[in-house]
């Protein structure tokens, strides 16, 4: 068995390529290139970097982008980020074939980003992710197979 790859404070790395939904792949293939785990970008960065891997089908990676803006944000705003975050992987355990996962993840990031809809922050358009979501999870409990989802739009066109 290889030697797990460390950082140099001997903390396992998880070093492993990974497609485009964030699944690990064998280590001799290339894969997508991963979100650094410490990004932490300012909030309109983060919106617009989430929504560039989102428009190129990577809502994985978008979801790393949002989760490090969760981790930095500011108390009255972290229940908003955790909220995009799991909008984010919620999407990329639908895209997996996860649908139990997606719905629950959906639902979750839909109760913590709708206390926001009033007054949306940073231009975010919280009512359109929230119909979004609705959308996705009538479709989710509707068809047998999965139809094309739109991609989700972060902020007010």
């Amino acid at each position: 068995m290889p030697e797990r790859d460390r950082d140099p404070t001997g903390r396992p790395l998880n070093s492993r390529p990974r497609d485009g939904l964030g699944r690990p792949l064998p280590r001799d293939v290339e894969g997508v290139p991963r979100v650094p785990e410490d990004l932490r970008l300012p909030p309109d960065e983060a919106i617009t970097e989430a929504q560039r891997l989102f428009d190129h089908d990577l809502p994985f990676h978008a979801h790393e982008v949002l989760e490090g803006a969760w981790k930095s944000a500011p108390e009255d705003e972290r229940e908003l980020w955790q909220g995009l975050a799991q909008l984010a992987v919620g999407l990329t355990h639908l895209l997996r074939g996860n649908e139990t996962g997606a719905r629950s993840l959906l639902r979750q990031g839909h109760d913590r980003i709708r206390h926001y809809e009033t007054e949306p922050p940073h231009g975010l358009d919280v009512a359109g992710l929230m119909t979004w979501t609705d959308h996705v999870l009538l479709e989710i409990d509707s068809t047998e197979t999965l139809p094309e989802i739109p991609v989700p739009r972060l902020r007010i066109p």
